[in-house]
């Protein structure tokens, strides 16, 4: 008598999750073998944020330019050209206020505890790559005056703004600087700038206390077209050449640190302001 209870329990099990489906308003999807269509394949999940509307103010604005400044630096964006608009608040708020300063500091002292690390297998050969604009040097009093990325880039206005060799350091990163050069990395300093810039951008640098870097490599004339991908992997792939082991990249864009000849370990620091392909 047991089994046929038990037998007849496993038959209404399946008519039991039915009742309880339809009960709870949800679909059914009819078994592989039936004769009904088979179900569509369930979309992924979908999270909407919160609009201002929903939540009556600035708090959703927050959230969403909050999620969008994390896609951008995970690189997870479409290359865009601006700021949103409804961001730009966000964006000057960071910039301006402890969390970027933060944000700096634990890029460098994860890359100066690497450093240290590899230290002991430096030798004559061993050798960090150093970005310029805002991984050494910082373009934020240019920016404040430009909406903080909120305007398109225009190359004359940061030109002039160069040519004033007024950007100041980053102070993080001037400190793993100077403990790179003493650890005994080679450094190579590996811009975006033309080589018209030479003069100011290393006067500039010295005048924030950078010294004795190995090679400052700007654009020629003929790299003006490539992307910074293919000028900058292109410039490590002939130091390479030369012998030297890259062990360590610093730069603001994946641009700086993606391609081909990379370093042994890359540093990302924050840039929510401009994406360079």
């Amino acid at each position: 008598m047991a089994g046929r209870r038990g037998a007849a329990l496993l038959l209404l099990a399946p008519l039991l999750l039915l009742l309880a489906g339809a009960a709870a308003g949800e679909a059914v999807e009819p078994h592989p073998h039936d004769d009904a269509p088979a179900a569509q394949p369930q979309l992924p999940l979908l999270i909407k944020l919160p609009t201002a509307a929903d939540k009556g103010g600035d708090e959703a604005v927050e959230l969403r330019c909050a999620s969008w400044r994390t896609a951008g630096e995970a690189n997870n964006l479409s290359p865009w050209a601006a700021v949103p608009p409804d961001c730009v608040p966000h964006v000057r708020a960071y910039l301006t206020g402890p969390a970027y300063r933060s944000d700096l500091d634990l890029v460098a002292r994860e890359a100066s505890a690497y450093a240290r690390s590899a230290a002991a297998s430096t030798g004559d050969a061993a050798a960090w790559v150093f970005d310029v604009d805002e991984t050494l040097l910082s373009n934020l009093p240019y920016y404040a005056q430009h909406g903080y990325g909120l305007e398109l880039f225009d190359h004359r206005e940061f030109d002039r703004w160069v040519e004033t060799g007024e950007a100041p350091a980053i102070p993080s990163s001037l400190r793993l600087y100077r403990e790179v050069r003493a650890l005994g990395f080679k450094t190579f300093l590996l811009t975006g700038r033309s080589e018209a810039h030479q003069g100011v951008t290393v006067d500039n640098l010295r005048k924030q206390g950078f010294h004795d870097w190995d090679k400052l490599i700007l654009r020629a004339a003929a790299d003006r077209t490539k992307t910074a991908t293919d000028y900058k992997s292109e410039k490590r792939k002939e130091m390479e050449a030369e012998g030297y082991k890259i062990l360590g990249n610093s730069g603001d864009q994946w641009s700086d640190l993606l391609g081909y000849s990379m370093s042994a370990r890359s540093f990302k620091l924050p840039n929510p302001m401009y994406y360079i392909p």
